[in-house]
């Protein structure tokens, strides 16, 4: 039995930056950066986010896919997939990006429900097998992220 859990399949209702949907189940084999954030939280906009995109561009031509969620929980009203959409040429983001479902119970978007994210930026490590290695809130040091994911990457 595996010390680790595996990862839930999130649930996006519309995708950027990629002509297919993506699955989690379809990047097995994969190291999967997944970062969490909305477009109005200034430790997203200002670390989150670009940390992600370096991550995807550092990491092309690997065996690992940077994937981001756009969860919101707050504001719903201006940070609609119309607005995201600008938001993402503007920041020049590449990485694809998914709209978190929103969840019927309330204001928690079901992907956020099932990962239990606190809050945004949130980021999960996911290994090869699918299971979540690391998962933490807020920002987290380039280098400390960077270490993580080239020792899942030797595994």
């Amino acid at each position: 039995m595996s010390q680790y859990e595996p990862a839930p399949e999130w649930q996006v209702e519309k995708w950027f930056n990629t002509e297919q949907p993506i699955r989690l189940a379809g990047l097995r084999g994969k190291v999967v950066v997944l970062h969490a954030f909305q477009m109005l939280c200034p430790g997203c906009v200002s670390h989150g986010v670009p940390q992600a995109e370096r991550l995807h561009r550092l990491l092309k031509g690997q065996d690992a896919a940077v994937v981001g969620l756009h969860t919101v929980f707050e504001h719903h009203a201006a940070m609609t997939p119309v607005a995201l959409e600008a938001f993402l040429h503007e920041y020049r983001i590449t990485h694809p990006v998914g709209v978190d479902v929103p969840d019927a119970q309330g204001d928690i978007p079901t992907s956020m429900r099932r990962y239990g994210f606190q809050g945004t930026p949130s980021l999960v490590l996911i290994d090869r097998q699918g299971r979540i290695r690391h998962q933490a809130l807020g920002g987290i040091d380039d280098l400390a992220v960077g270490l993580m994911v080239g020792r899942l990457l030797e595994e």
